[in-house]
């Protein structure tokens, strides 16, 4: 026969609950190794890269999370194995370049680097302060990255999620990755850098799926000098299937967010501030480039589509706000005030332009165009509404039901920059490459 047994007493079950969380802390407790064991301590002075392998090596083999003290502690050319976590005291421990590349990792799988404080101190010549190579499962949370003489994090060829982190006084870019296996790059200030904030690069065209979210960018300058190569809050250069999405970017020498080559990108939700030429730009031989819902408020040109010379095509441009225009730009005398720019089989809907010292849509250049839509946009206080290419070899461009309130011109035909037709409306059938609705 059974026994009925009586049904636990709460006071029984608060004994075991905190009897299991107490050995579930005894048994972390144990799985950490506190780096001063192996003599590492803050604020010496004193190169303490061997007494910091030591410490990283011993944690790696035997599983153990690897806590670092509080202070400065000065070192260089660490390896970093992979199934490991290194943990600081937040905001106070800080592993200061001692002449060379901080730490590398290598060829490895599930690194972990939460809270630590990498800075270059006073080193004039390093190419980064951490460098990931063929590596996957690499995550950096809550750490910070200051007074990089070069770039601040190198990844090639790597899979690695860095979130929640600080990069400021960056002599280059805050991020560079090259050949990314999937990057999760969110939540991230970045600020005062050289020449970019982050750089999505492949070395060839291809699948990348970097997703860069939600971070914050701000002064970006152009030291490298060029004529957009630097100067950009986030560029991607061919790299394929990317997304950039919902982040604050200010204050950029050239660009915002810049696509160049590019397959299958999207761009939303983006707030653009004060960008010195092409707030949001998608050019050379790109391929379907979706920008919507962004916010541009302040730069020489708003958002360009553009080489149809060089095979840019493709795109879709809808539901974006453009304000303030400026007349030029700084870095790049051959901006020209634009609210809206595109050139080859692009669709420009439901937006909203306003404030443009010169044309607030555009379409073409030259010969340069070939099936544009222009349709349902809202263009106040601007010169012109809409400007068309309509010389002779110019593609078929279609504009309907937009609102325009503008001081000089609603619609007008352009032979390259020149205006040829100001009542672009009312002439229309002259011009057999132009559609109005």
């Amino acid at each position: 026969m059974h026994q009925i047994l009586p049904p636990p007493r709460r006071r029984t079950v608060l004994a075991g609950l905190a009897l299991l969380t107490a050995s579930t802390t005894l048994a972390r407790a144990q799985s950490a190794l506190d780096a001063a064991a192996h003599g590492v301590t803050g604020d010496t002075g004193e190169d303490q890269s061997q007494s910091l392998q030591d410490a990283i090596d011993q944690a790696a083999r035997a599983g153990q999370i690897l806590r670092l003290p509080p202070g400065v502690i000065i070192a260089q050319g660490l390896v970093l194995p992979g199934n490991l976590m290194i943990e600081g005291v937040p905001g106070r421990t800080n592993v200061q370049s001692g002449g060379d590349v901080i730490a590398r990792a290598s060829g490895i799988s599930g690194l972990v680097l939460r809270d630590v404080i990498f800075s270059g101190g006073t080193v004039s010549d390093i190419e980064a302060l951490l460098s990931i190579a063929a590596s996957d499962a690499v995550t950096l949370e809550r750490c910070a990255f200051s007074s990089a003489p070069v770039s601040a994090l190198i990844i090639s060829d790597s899979a690695a999620t860095i979130r929640d982190c600080t990069f400021a006084d960056i002599g280059d870019a805050a991020i560079h990755a090259l050949d990314s296996g999937g990057l999760l790059i969110t939540g991230n200030r970045i600020q005062n850098c050289g020449n970019a904030g982050i750089r999505i690069w492949r070395s060839e065209n291809g699948a990348d799926g970097s997703i860069v979210t939600a971070n914050r960018i701000a002064r970006i300058d152009w030291r490298g000098g060029g004529n957009g190569q630097n100067g950009n809050g986030i560029n991607v250069f061919k790299a394929d299937e990317v997304i950039v999405a919902d982040n604050h970017i200010a204050d950029c020498a050239f660009t915002a967010i810049r696509l160049n080559s590019t397959n299958n990108t999207q761009v939303s939700g983006n707030i653009c501030l004060r960008s010195g030429e092409v707030a949001i730009f998608s050019e050379f031989a790109f391929s379907g480039s979706i920008i919507s819902g962004n916010i541009v408020d302040t730069a020489a040109t708003g958002i360009s589509m553009t080489n149809l010379d060089s095979d840019g095509q493709l795109a879709v441009c809808s539901g974006n706000i453009v304000r303030n225009i400026t007349s030029s730009s700084a870095v790049n005398p051959d901006t020209m005030p634009i609210g809206i720019f595109a050139e080859a089989e692009a669709a420009i809907t439901g937006n909203t332009i306003q404030n443009v010292p010169g044309t607030a849509l555009m379409a073409g250049y030259g010969t340069f165009l070939r099936n544009v839509l222009i349709a349902g946009n809202v263009v106040s206080d601007s010169d012109i509404g809409v400007g068309v290419s309509v010389v002779d070899g110019a593609g078929a461009v279609t504009i309907a039901n937009n609102a325009i309130q503008a001081r000089q011109h609603a619609i007008v035909g352009l032979a390259w920059t020149d205006i040829v037709e100001t009542d672009l409306a009312a002439r229309a059938d002259r011009y057999p490459n132009v559609t109005l609705n």
